[in-house]
């Protein structure tokens, strides 16, 4: 019983996941024999991430489908002919994973179960039965066993739902949680553009692996268009695809969240829309929140208890589908010419659609630059000035990014992802309005300092005010992002 060292043929296209490697690495030498619950949502990469940690390692991978039980278990058996020289007969869950630990009697040997949910049935009753039984075989045979063993998955509730204490194999797996790449570490797919194209792309594909992949060609408008807005694209459906394998009700969670997709929310006012009540809203946005769809937010320096929280949705890639494409898909469906679509409706509104990203990457720029000082940095908003409300010329104030330090503003920074140069009325504004409502709110902005970050550069105006004022830095797009 010789398994073979894996080999995989596309080792030298792999990008990035050092972190998830090195981990996964460090398990692989350790002598724990608890295995890995690797999970994450379609197209982040888990199969790419698990094929290059068993290259060259002593490997089987097996991979389960959505088919009945039987043939389930029959081919299971065929995948496994290779690593046994003969066909085994596997007449039930328990015996599959049975023979997986005689695989290592020997020595140490890395068996991948990917798709892991599949192999559990459908009802609730078999998939605990299922559990039960592979709890049963792991406790029978881990000691006597060198494997070490990987279950994977995309069905992100149930693979969590592996360490819940209902679990039969509650505290018996180590969970490796796999997350869309940030900015830093998805243009690494798109090395060859500019960092300006590279955060235009990543507005569009966000930090999904396959979808950067599919976007990093020659030609942006092209690509958006055979990929995402042609009918016979592989993504002209993807986010209602997502919501269907995911989800019972996928129906109501696409309303909700292309809501979100539009702009930053509270429940109140989605569930207002949609005519719902909030407490029933807010379950479907805990388990758009559980698949790393949408995140609940709140002003910087608020009470984790504020009632001026925010939902948005934090998938650029779904942000994009649901303001380009979903709205135009009868007409695009019905044959309307998909690069014309991109012409006339994507492009013109792109820039709009990366702005809230580029505040994203200087939210990160300030967090780095005020590392051991500040205690959080992010997005504030509030209350305008007494006066300005009274008067009715404004009512409420935001300022992209705030470093804080308790209650003291370290930085307060403006982004500006426009074709047109920032000018005067920015600064002008947020020494006039937008600190002082601050202020008024209980923060120190004595010694704020400021940054403001423009795509297109900064008007005479703005320059000339800025030097009035010496703790303001004005920062070109290209540097921050270079």
């Amino acid at each position: 019983m010789a398994v073979m060292r894996y080999r995989w043929a596309a080792v030298g296209e792999f990008v990035n996941r050092d972190a998830e490697l090195a981990r996964l690495e460090d398990w692989w030498a350790s002598p724990h024999r608890e295995p890995v619950n690797l999970y994450g949502r379609r197209r982040v990469g888990k199969s790419w991430l698990f094929r290059r940690f068993a290259h060259d390692k002593p490997s089987v991978i097996l991979v389960a489908d959505r088919v009945a039980p039987g043939q389930q278990l029959t081919s299971m058996a065929a995948q496994l002919e290779g690593a046994l020289g003969v066909l085994p007969q596997v007449g039930d869950i328990a015996a599959l994973f049975r023979l997986l630990y005689q695989l290592g009697r020997r020595r140490k040997v890395l068996v991948v179960v990917d798709e892991f949910p599949y192999l559990l049935g459908t009802t609730t009753a078999e998939q605990q039965a299922n559990l039960s039984a592979i709890q049963a075989v792991m406790e029978q045979e881990r000691d006597s066993s060198k494997i070490k063993l990987v279950l994977t998955g995309s069905t992100i509730a149930q693979m969590e739902a592996l360490q819940t204490e209902k679990s039969p194999l509650h505290g018996r797996l180590v969970p490796l949680a796999l997350r869309p790449l940030p900015f830093a570490h998805a243009r690494e797919f798109i090395a060859s553009a500019d960092p300006l194209e590279q955060l235009t792309r990543y507005s569009v594909a966000g930090g999904m692996p396959r979808y950067l992949h599919a976007l990093a060609g020659e030609n942006l408008p092209a690509l958006i268009a055979t990929q995402i807005a042609d009918r016979y694209g592989p993504f002209f459906n993807e986010p209602r695809t997502l919501l269907q394998t995911e989800l019972r009700e996928p129906a109501v969670y696409f309303s909700v969240l292309s809501r979100l997709a539009r702009m930053p929310q509270a429940a109140s006012g989605i569930a207002a829309d949609l005519r719902m009540e909030s407490n029933e809203v807010s379950k479907y946005l805990g388990v758009l929140e559980s698949l790393q769809l949408v995140s609940r937010r709140l002003p910087a320096g608020a009470r984790p208890d504020a009632r001026t929280t925010q939902w948005r949705c934090d998938d650029h890639f779904v942000r994009f589908w649901f303001r380009f494409v979903q709205p135009y898909q009868g007409e695009l469906e019905a044959g309307a010419d998909a690069r014309a679509h991109v012409d006339l409706i994507v492009l013109p509104q792109l820039a709009d659609h990366t702005a809230p990203v580029f505040e994203e990457v200087l939210t990160d720029w300030i967090r780095r630059r005020h590392t051991g000082r500040a205690s959080e940095a992010g997005g504030w908003w509030g209350p305008a000035l007494h006066a300005r409300r009274a008067a009715k010329s404004r009512f409420t104030e935001e300022i992209d990014t705030v470093a804080l330090a308790g209650r003291t503003v370290l930085a307060a920074a403006e982004a500006k992802w426009t074709t047109k140069p920032l000018d005067a009325s920015v600064l002008a504004s947020l020494l006039e309005h937008k600190l002082p409502a601050m202020a008024q709110a209980g923060f120190d902005v004595a010694a704020v300092g400021i940054v403001l970050a423009s795509r297109s550069g900064f008007t005479d105006g703005v320059r000339a005010l800025a030097l009035e004022h010496p703790n303001v830095t004005l920062l070109n797009a290209a540097d921050l992002l270079g």
